[in-house]
């Protein structure tokens, strides 16, 4: 009888203590869990492009990575169209951009360039070199990384010669109006 009272003293106890545990292990575990706040935060953004003017650039922060967005000028455009031999892959056939954005432009409207400011190669930040001969006499206006001389053009596309692989990532994106985007949002699902 002693035994049998001590066996189920020591069957409460470590129950007890399981339960104590579990409970005080819940306000820990909530921490890990994600605020869905925060997850909607990251996971689009809203970008007023109205104070763009031709010609410009801004750069805002969308999960953590630079992204920059161009409004083009109609000389930017029509650069587009001619340099196609200095580039690695015109057409944008290797998968660095939604399908919506496999374009000419590489973009949903034209005028306005959006695309994650980190190189292909070795994930330095390139900088936005626009103006024709800034870098050399051939330059046709890009993105120079001086990391290590990947250059690319105005659509983000890597030129032939360079360490980068492959063209410069385009996030997902969708109009809201003629000058709102909403990053990391796919059109098609509007």
């Amino acid at each position: 009888m002693e035994e049998d009272r001590r066996r189920f003293i020591s069957i409460l106890t470590t129950l007890m203590a399981g339960f104590g545990i579990a409970a005080s292990a819940v306000p820990f575990l909530s921490i890990l869990k994600p605020n869905p706040g925060k997850l909607r935060e990251l996971a689009s953004l809203v970008v007023d492009l109205a104070p763009l003017v031709a010609g410009e650039s801004m750069v805002v922060a969308w999960q953590n990575k630079p992204i920059w967005i161009i409004r083009r000028t109609q000389m930017m455009l029509d650069t587009l169209t001619r340099i196609h031999p200095l580039l690695r892959d015109p057409n944008s056939l290797v998968q660095q951009q939604p399908d919506y954005v496999r374009n000419e432009y590489r973009s949903l409207n034209p005028e306005y360039f959006i695309v994650v400011g980190i190189c292909t190669h070795l994930g330095c930040s390139p900088q936005y070199k626009p103006e024709p001969g800034e870098l050399n006499a051939t330059w046709p206006g890009g993105f120079f990384c001086p990391c290590h001389g990947s250059t690319f053009d105005l659509a983000g596309r890597v030129m032939k010669g360079v360490p980068a692989p492959v063209n410069l990532e385009i996030p997902p994106y969708r109009f809201i109006n003629a000058h709102t985007i909403s990053l990391g949002e796919d059109p098609s699902l509007f």
